[in-house]
């Protein structure tokens, strides 16, 4: 007897794979156009969201005395320059769309982004209009992950501009998800032992970030401050993004400061947070900003200025992290 016959998920299996697997290699879109060309304004707000001062992103004489020679746009902007938006008369159709419907079709309906890796070749200019090609690059075998069992799909995007000599090549956008069928919940038996406590997720604790966590432990909310150019950083970082130097130290905040934005969670549900929640990104009196939840108050009544103090929250016996409570108006 033909084992396929006897193993039809097994057949399905590799029908599939080797249905998805012929989009390897192929190219996806070719020379689409930025709806936009790079403009000052968004390199603006851009910089503004992302607290980089370097002026030669939107001060002309500055950018002009720098080796640059006029103003550029921040390299990471690089996938803004070809987003499509949020309108559906938008959207480029593309082969990508094929393949992510044969997932769909297939059972892996749910989507996760993995990671992201770009690669800069030269800073783009006030005034250029970029446009794009799109690979679909590999299509993994079936893999199973903590999420789900699915597959991993990697695009690369490679982004030009055009001009006398051709098109010149900017940068490279390679972008990776995972398509995949969520667990199954199992069902608690109904002589079994009641279930552990959900957990918070563990802390991760590296070389880099080890004397924060250090600080945490013994009730320290620490920032690391340049011994060169005295720049205060947070997160904790191996080297100064003012200077370069390898050279800090660690200085204790008051842990005051004000909510700076903040989101409110409703969704994922986890059951070891009680949803809705308020999560701050908190400006602290000494100029650096963190993340941490806004506790005092009801998530709806969290603003932009509302001044908070540090309060360390213990969840488990492993796990204590800094939170920012609500100390009243400005």
């Amino acid at each position: 007897m033909n084992d396929d016959m006897t193993d039809p998920t097994s057949h399905d299996k590799a029908a599939f794979l080797a249905a998805v697997k012929k989009y390897e290699g192929v190219h996806d879109v070719s020379g689409v156009l930025a709806l936009d060309p790079v403009n000052g304004p968004m390199i603006r707000h851009w910089a503004e969201a992302m607290g980089d001062t370097n002026p030669v992103y939107t001060d002309p004489e500055a950018a002009a005395a720098s080796h640059y020679g006029e103003v550029v746009a921040p390299a990471t902007m690089l996938q803004v320059w070809i987003m499509r938006g949020m309108d559906a008369g938008t959207t480029v159709n593309s082969t990508t769309g094929e393949l992510y419907k044969h997932f769909t079709d297939n059972g892996f309906g749910s989507v996760v982004a993995t990671n992201c890796e770009q690669e800069y070749v030269r800073p783009l200019r006030l005034g250029e209009v970029v446009e794009y090609d799109q690979l679909i690059e590999t299509v993994s075998d079936e893999k199973t992950t903590g999420l789900g069992t699915g597959h991993f799909i990697t695009t690369l995007t490679n982004i030009y501009v055009s001009g006398e000599g051709g098109r010149e090549l900017i940068g490279t956008h390679r972008f990776r998800i995972l398509r995949y069928t969520p667990h199954k919940k199992k069902a608690p038996a109904g002589s079994a032992a009641p279930a552990a406590p959900a957990l918070r997720p563990r802390k991760v604790v590296n070389k880099d970030n080890q004397a924060y966590w250090d600080g945490v432990d013994a009730g320290k909310l620490l920032f690391q401050k340049c011994t060169d150019c005295a720049t205060p950083r947070f997160p904790f970082a191996p080297g100064c993004n003012n200077c370069a130097s390898l050279e800090w130290e660690t200085v204790e905040s008051t842990g005051k400061g004000v909510v700076y934005s903040h989101v409110t969670m409703h969704y994922p549900k986890f059951p070891a947070f009680d949803m809705p929640y308020a999560v701050g990104l908190i400006e602290l009196e000494e100029g650096v900003r963190m993340l941490g939840n806004v506790i005092g108050v009801p998530h709806q009544d969290v603003r932009i200025g509302l001044p908070v103090e540090l309060e360390f929250v213990t969840h488990d016996a492993e796990l204590t992290v800094p939170a920012f409570r609500a100390v009243g108006e400005n």
